[in-house]
């Protein structure tokens, strides 16, 4: 809500949406991102947080062979191959309480997250469709504001179960930094992205995700990537350069320079 009510002044007189688009965009901003987010949040209470990136990179496969039916989109032969190999890896994390000795609770944190790339899917798809007509500031908007109402039922129970909330300069901190650029800026861009390129070709950037994750998860929150977590990246960073036959879509592109 805080992002909708920062963007608001910027975009109001472009918030007009036809009536044949609005269950479209019912289904993008409350289904898509609020189901991505609330599976989300109830995976982080399960499982560590840098299996959220590396099942969230799952999504390829599924948004390829989506866009394939939906958006008649035609994915070269190497992205599909690739996608299927980053699969492999997000399925060796995933699966990793099955046949180690971590608790059940991990595996259902696990499902959440890969629950919640679903909602992050549909709202792809739909927003392919709907960036056409709308730009990404109009767009961006109602995903925070339809995405708010979702939130509404579990807000007012948590507030009944937990009238206290301490609101600490920490907790703070977080919720403006949520709001403003991991959902704001975040969400901004990625319709500006998904505007220019294919809906399948915007999805291999979330490989690039267990990366960051880890990068900012153990200095904060001491979580160790294991064995597991390496083979599988191993995977899934594979699958990229499969998928693009380069890796000048992402910062390791670098590395090739030096």
């Amino acid at each position: 809500m805080i992002a909708a009510i920062v963007l608001l002044p910027f975009v109001y007189k472009e918030l007009r949406v036809e009536k044949k688009d609005i269950g479209k965009l019912f289904m993008m901003g409350f289904v898509g991102v609020g189901t991505n987010i609330i599976f989300f949040f109830f995976g982080l209470k399960y499982a560590p947080s840098i299996n959220a990136s590396i099942i969230g990179s799952a999504g390829p496969i599924f948004l390829i062979l989506s866009s394939m039916f939906f958006l008649k989109e035609r994915p070269r032969h190497k992205l599909i191959v690739g996608a299927l190999v980053g699969l492999l890896g997000v399925l060796f994390i995933m699966l990793k309480p099955l046949i180690s000795e971590e608790p059940n609770l991990n595996l259902l944190g696990n499902l959440f997250f890969f629950l919640a790339l679903f909602g992050g899917l549909l709202h792809t798809i739909i927003g392919r469709e709907l960036i056409k007509k709308y730009g990404p500031k109009a767009l961006s908007f109602w995903c925070f504001f339809l995405a708010t109402l979702a939130f509404l039922p579990f807000f007012v129970f948590e507030r009944i179960s937990t009238p206290v909330i301490n609101t600490t300069l920490p907790a703070i901190t977080g919720v403006l930094f949520g709001a403003l650029l991991c959902s704001l800026i975040a969400y901004f861009f990625f319709f500006w992205a998904l505007k220019y390129m294919q809906a399948a070709e915007t999805s291999i950037f979330v490989y690039i995700d267990p990366i960051v994750t880890v990068m900012i998860a153990f200095p904060l929150l001491g979580e160790k990537p294991d064995l597991f977590y390496f083979i599988g990246a191993i995977f899934v960073f594979l699958g990229i350069y499969i998928a693009e036959g380069r890796l000048h879509y992402h910062p390791i592109h670098l590395l090739r320079r030096g």
